[in-house]
């Protein structure tokens, strides 16, 4: 569902490229297909995008709901000045994508980003056992080079296989019928309170015992829903820890500044990454 339908009054936004991805993909549900996208080689070079002032937005995957965390996008947060303006959940629906003259039995080589040849780790076992697994930087790419070889099918989305002039062979092959991944919309700005928000906060602890149980403490006695705790090296000093945490509540509401305070006594550093609309 589109947030913003007047995209003539949107600026440029950022996705991981190349086109076909299901970035591209999360932002036209977010934005509106007529937006007016930029891709990029990388998720590092989106956050860059938004933070050059290139971009007015950028959108960037952060989890799956059956591989987890996308580590690249959470290394990045820990440093960019960016901040999450908003979320987009896609459904992740699969298809086996070949040249429209391909059939099954010619396929010889799957290519597709690892995660998502693990999406389909199953169908893959079922009915390709010997075909070739190649793992791409993205669906995209590895549709590109379906399109270029007859023998190679890539797992992908449907809108991947309309840019490439690709013919499904097979839809829906994941694994899991409930594959869904969140993306993060970033930007400069910042966003007032909607009265249905999250806000996604970084915490630095000391490598003490009890550090997670005093970051935690406060989120209880305030009543605060959390929705979301990671857990990453901080890259600042060996085995000491960052803490990505979501929760339900806007920065401005009372019950979070209460919190920030309370992790402030804590001896705690904390990084607000932006409060944003919950996704519906």
């Amino acid at each position: 569902m589109s947030h913003n339908t007047d995209t003539s009054a949107l600026g440029k936004v950022a996705y991981l490229g190349p086109e076909g991805t299901y970035s591209q993909l999360a932002a036209m549900e977010f934005f509106g297909a007529g937006v007016e996208l930029v891709d990029c080689a990388s998720i590092d070079d989106v956050f860059i995008a938004v933070e050059e002032g290139r971009v007015s937005y950028g959108i960037v995957p952060v989890e799956n709901s059956t591989e987890g965390a996308i580590n690249n996008t959470q290394d990045c947060l820990v440093d960019s000045t960016a901040r999450i303006i908003g979320e987009q959940v896609v459904s992740i629906e699969h298809s086996l994508l070949a040249q429209e003259a391909s059939s099954k039995a010619d396929i010889k080589k799957i290519a597709s980003h690892k995660q998502s040849l693990a999406q389909c780790r199953t169908y893959l076992t079922k009915n390709f056992p010997i075909a070739q697994q190649v793992e791409c930087s993205s669906n995209a790419e590895a549709a590109i080079l379906a399109q270029a070889d007859g023998a190679t099918a890539a797992i992908a989305s449907e809108l991947a296989g309309q840019i490439y002039s690709l013919r499904s062979l097979e839809s829906r092959i994941q694994d899991k019928s409930n594959n869904r991944t969140r993306f993060l919309v970033l930007a400069l700005e910042e966003t007032e309170a909607s009265g249905y928000d999250k806000t996604s906060i970084l915490v630095y602890t000391e490598n003490k015992p009890g550090a997670l149980f005093r970051v935690l403490k406060p989120f209880e006695k305030l009543g605060l829903s959390l929705t979301r705790i990671e857990t990453r090296p901080s890259k600042k000093e060996a085995w000491e820890y960052v803490f990505f945490i979501d929760f339900e509540g806007h920065v401005d509401d009372e019950a979070t500044k209460s919190l920030f305070s309370a992790l402030k006594l804590s001896r705690v550093e904390v990084k607000v990454l932006g409060s944003y609309p919950l996704c519906k």
